[in-house]
């Protein structure tokens, strides 16, 4: 890590940190300065690419030279407020999260704007406002509290011309240090057995950090399971049971910034089936669940390139809205005449597919699914169920007519009808042994190019 800071800090400036809370209700929301960092290391990111240009994202933040507003650096993100502010607990009380926006320190005064996308139209207006000034004292510069040493998972060269991959484990022991570079390295392998990242491996560099927990495992509060651990994943976000996250934003980043990363992964030391993923942000994964291949995946998907989920007969958290507006989310359209991705020559738009026949049998799936979780069922029933599904699916979706096509077929976002997704069957839409969609793979290309030479 030092060798690292040395070859890198004659180049590249340090990587400064905004650190700021975000308020409000589904009605309205505010922002207020929490703190300035300094963070330890040389911004990891590609001098050549600081505009980012691909439209992702609910958010967007701009980095403008104070003298001449003149644009030096972009990126759009998501959030976890933004997603709670669409779930029914947001139309009832207030809440507040804490955010961060990372950027290469700036030499001069800079303004940093942050802007939000307007649903309707699909652009980004401004929210709020903030003056960074280098020779400011109360910009801190401490050293974050210790996460552990420095693993090197995959090292292909400079970190400012690969996108860096970090690793963060949460609820892993002193003594399960040994667990987490073994779970870290096999799901890692798993990822790059998947295309787009198969063919560009070599663009990444990939990192680990394990800071030791008191106690294994994570805070579980559907089961009564509540675990202070050192970035304070979680199950049952927002109320889903398999919906993996932090809400320790602080310690999270605090961590994250000993190592050089545009993206994270957290692998929780959990069996239970769960994950998360947040454009920008971070994915998460219970590293120990039969189906952690495929959740890192997936989650991973949300968090590298936004991609949105194409399923819809699965319980989620978020209420559905019955006006259907084009999503930013790049494969999923409400438009299948005009969808964001090309398609096969003379294939029929909308496409069609056996839609209710899956929804029927996807209704008695779910409901043994939620029988397992309610009666607190050993996760090998679940784990069997998933397989059972699995196979079902595979067998319709992969025997569909237009199944190895490119097309638009209605059933994405959560929603049965006025959304389509690009084909068939997807990382994204199912469980099953099937590649990303190809409107999936090249969103995630767009994503590593930006971040990469």
């Amino acid at each position: 890590m030092i060798l690292l800071c040395l070859v890198l800090s004659v180049t590249a400036p340090r990587t400064f940190r905004i650190d700021y809370f975000h308020t409000g209700t589904a009605a309205g929301e505010q922002f207020s300065l929490d703190r300035k960092v300094l963070e330890p290391l040389p911004w990891p990111g590609n001098p050549g690419k600081p505009i980012d240009e691909t439209n992702s994202g609910k958010y967007l933040f701009e980095i403008r030279e104070r003298a001449t507003n003149r644009l030096q650096y972009s990126r759009g993100f998501s959030s976890i407020y933004g997603e709670w502010q669409t779930t029914a607990e947001a139309k009832e009380i207030a809440r507040t999260f804490s955010e961060s926006l990372r950027f290469p320190a700036p030499a001069t005064p800079v303004q940093v704007l942050l802007k939000k996308r307007d649903p309707r139209t699909n652009a980004f207006r401004e929210v709020w406002s903030l003056l960074v000034d280098p020779k400011d004292p109360f910009i801190d510069d401490s050293s974050p509290p210790p996460a552990g040493p420095l693993l090197k998972l995959q090292d292909k060269g400079d970190p400012a011309t690969h996108v860096d991959l970090l690793i963060l484990g949460d609820g892993y022991t002193a003594q399960q240090r040994g667990k987490f570079e073994s779970d870290a390295r096999r799901l890692v392998e798993m990822l790059f057995q998947n295309s787009p990242f198969k063919e560009r491996r070599d663009d990444f560099n990939v990192w680990g950090l394990c800071p030791p927990s008191p106690e294994a495992g994570i805070s579980r509060p559907s089961t009564g399971v509540h675990k202070r651990t050192p970035l304070g994943a979680t199950y049952d976000a927002f109320g889903s049971e398999r919906y993996v996250l932090t809400f320790e934003n602080r310690a999270f980043r605090e961590a994250a910034s000993q190592a050089p990363y545009e993206l994270v992964e957290i692998l929780v030391n959990g069996q239970t089936y769960g994950g998360g993923g947040i454009f920008n942000l971070y994915s998460t994964v219970a590293a120990d669940s039969l189906w952690a291949p495929y959740v890192f995946v997936h989650e991973f998907g949300h968090h590298i390139a936004g991609l949105a989920d194409e399923y819809f007969t699965s319980d989620v958290s978020y209420q559905s809205d019955s006006e259907r507006l084009e999503p930013w989310e790049p494969n999923v359209t409400a438009n299948p005449q005009h969808p964001k991705w090309a398609t096969a020559p003379g294939v029929p738009l909308p496409t069609p597919w056996n839609e209710q026949g899956f929804i029927e049998y996807e209704k008695g799936i779910q409901a043994r699914r939620r029988q397992i979780r309610s009666s607190r069922r050993p996760e090998s029933e679940m784990d069997a169920l998933f397989k059972e599904e699995q196979a079902a699916d595979m067998k319709q979706l992969l025997g569909e007519k237009y199944a190895r096509v490119v097309g638009a077929f209605e059933g994405a976002n959560y929603e049965s009808k006025g959304y389509y997704r690009a084909q068939t069957d997807c990382k994204m839409f199912t469980r099953d042994d099937v590649p990303f969609c190809a409107a999936c793979r090249s969103a995630i290309e767009r994503i590593i190019d930006l971040d990469s030479r």
